[in-house]
């Protein structure tokens, strides 16, 4: 296996210093880590990215997180290893990663998710999702390869 081109991050001046700042920002916002990991592992699974899917997966591992709670989440609604905010943030990023699909972000998810987390949380979890979302592509669409250093 070959990458069709360095990331495109590393190719664009500028472009992997912005995104490593938008992470720093959503990792001072109070948002735990575990949760932050478990909603990038799910929406890195949905788009298909391989290398953020090895990564997310072994930055929990590392956390100390359980096989259990790691094989899951892809199927989160039918295991019972994860708390109700966690289950609120997966929803959200379900919803928010298949807008394309013709979704939205419905009333009663929003109100479970604010039920959950502050303002500054939920703004982390928001652009958590969306960063991702964009590093999935980046990578996806580049043919990038898992475990491979950059």
């Amino acid at each position: 296996m070959q990458a069709r081109m360095k990331n495109p991050a590393l190719v664009l001046t500028g472009a992997m210093k912005a995104l490593m700042d938008l992470a720093k920002a959503t990792e001072q916002a109070g948002l735990s880590k575990i949760t932050t990991d478990l909603v990038l592992l799910r929406a890195s699974q949905i788009n298909g990215c391989s290398v953020c899917v090895d990564m997310h997966a072994k930055d929990l591992r590392k956390a100390g997180e359980s096989d259990e709670r790691l094989f899951t989440v892809a199927a989160w609604r039918e295991a019972p290893y994860f708390t109700e905010a966690e289950r609120a943030a997966l929803a959200l990023t379900e919803e928010v990663t298949r807008l394309a699909d013709g979704g939205q972000v419905s009333d009663e998810l929003w109100d479970e998710v604010a039920g959950h987390y502050s303002e500054t949380e939920l703004a982390a979890l928001i652009m958590s999702i969306s960063t991702i979302n964009l590093w999935n592509r980046l990578n996806a669409s580049t043919q990038q390869i898992a475990g491979a250093a950059w």
